[in-house]
Formats: structure tokens, sequence, C-alpha cells
């Protein structure tokens, strides 16, 4: 049987494990770099080891008093060890971590309700590239937005880079999988969610709508943008004018701007009430 996001029900009826969609998911990962690993252990994820190059002196007591509370035992590296495995940014700490459990969606979408807050989502449109979706999870935790949503498919996941670039956000913000975007966002509207698409040259700037009530922002794809089949479902789109003379943005810096108009707008309009 098929669910209304797309995803195939076991015997028992709850949903397969659609994160990984080829083959067995792995035991462990490692993250790396002081904050990904620091808000891994406030966080509550399972930490199996956490390793220390012997040439770094600042910054430790914070995670050295974390580790000590939490009952996690620090180990010692030599540099290469750390260079050998890791990108440039290692910052020499590492963790090898319990994989990240992506979030139930429909989970997801109680959680506004649960605060008493109106809605406010964001859905990635394939957006692949691993640093830009780490840099938009970080925005979207700072910027109060309840949840992400991606495809199981052509779009960027929690690898290590994400988790680098994210700062340690990706540990807190809910991230839903689907195989199909466009079935969570018909939901969403069925919820009564305005959907909202980013779109370069829209006719609307997105500071000239009205974003304080239940929303979800779709973000397109590095370079193409938005496909066409999801643009169609989007109730609106808004745009970021460009009066310089390049003609876009980074994806994870329109995200931002666009993530921080809707939380102005919030702010302003926190005395109204929102019903969904």
């Amino acid at each position: 049987m098929i669910n209304r996001y797309g995803h195939k029900k076991d015997r028992e009826g709850g949903g397969a494990d659609h994160r990984r969609p080829e083959g067995r998911r792995a035991r462990e990962e490692w993250i790396y770099g002081l904050n990904p690993v620091l808000e891994a252990i406030r966080s509550g994820r399972k930490i199996k080891s956490v390793f220390l190059s012997r040439s770094r002196r600042e910054g430790l007591a914070g995670i050295e008093e974390e580790l000590r509370s939490r009952g996690i035992a620090l180990k010692k590296a030599d540099p290469f060890f750390f260079d050998s495995r890791f990108p440039k940014g290692h910052q020499g700490i590492a963790a090898a971590v319990a994989p990240r459990e992506y979030a139930d969606l429909d989970a997801m979408l109680e959680i506004p309700s649960q605060r008493s807050e109106p809605p406010f989502f964001l859905v990635l449109d394939c957006v692949e590239d691993p640093r830009n979706f780490g840099a938009i999870l970080r925005t979207a935790d700072a910027g109060g937005v309840h949840g992400v949503v991606i495809q199981s498919h052509r779009s960027a996941t929690l690898v290590p880079e994400a988790v680098k670039a994210s700062a340690g956000a990706a540990e807190h913000i809910p991230v839903a999988m689907v195989a199909n975007i466009k079935n969570a966002i018909r939901d969403m509207k069925e919820m009564g969610l305005l959907i909202v698409g980013a779109e370069a040259g829209a006719d609307r700037a997105v500071w000239d709508v009205d974003l304080a009530g239940p929303l979800a922002l779709v973000v397109g794809s590095e370079g193409k943008g938005l496909r066409k089949t999801v643009r169609e479902d989007c109730d609106m789109l808004a745009s970021l004018p460009m009066k310089g003379k390049v003609g876009s943005l980074n994806v994870s810096v329109a995200a931002g701007v666009m993530i921080y108009e809707i939380t102005h707008q919030r702010i302003r309009a926190k005395g109204r009430e929102f019903k969904v």
C-alpha cells in the first residue's frame, strides 16, 4: 500500500524506511567540527566516541564539560587522523554517532499546534549542495521554522558536510524526507497553509506579501529554481528584487532573506490569533 506521502507501508501498517532508498542504513556516521559535535551532544543524539586532535588547545572547556556530564569518553588522536578523513574545517574534533533520524512528516506538521504558533514550514525542491542545505538549516532554525521537508532523491541529505555547514542546527530542526514533495505540499494546502514559492522575477516582492499567517515557503534548486509542476502547486510566487548587476543570489542566501522577512512580519503581527 502507498500512503499519502508516496511511501510504501509495511505489513504492520507503518511507514517503510524512506530515508535511505537503496540498501540498509549505516550503523554509525561521522560528524566533525566543534559546533556540530557540541550540538549533537546537547541534543541527546547517541554519541559512540569523540576524538580530539592532540594539537588543539583552545575552545575545549565547554565540550569537555558536556562530555563529562554525560559520561562520554574523549579520545586523543594525531592531526593526521583528522586530515586524512575529513575536509578542511574539521577543527581537530570529530565524533562517531548514531545516524540522524529524519522526522515523521505527520508528527512534524503537528508541531505548530503544540506550540500554539502559526505554522511555518520550509520545503526544498531538489537543493543538491549539502553546504547550501546545511546553511539553510542553520537559518531556518534561527528564524523559527517548525520543520523542513526534502525529497528522497535529487536532494542533499543530512550528510556530514551538511551538518557541518549547519553549525549544529541540523541536530535541532526537524527534517522530514518524503518520496514526493508535491504530495506534502498538497497536504499542507489542505491544512490551510499558504504555499509561497520563491521565484526569481516573480511580480511580487516578498515584503509586499502578507506572510504572517500559516504558510510553507518553497525554495528551488541551485541554478534551476522551482520545477514547473512544483511552481504550479504554489498559491503565489514571491521574489527578491535585484538592484545590482548580478541576476541572482545563492539559494541559501535567498532562503535566509525570505525566512527573516517572514519572521519579521510575524514579530510585528504577534498580537494576532491564528487558527488552523
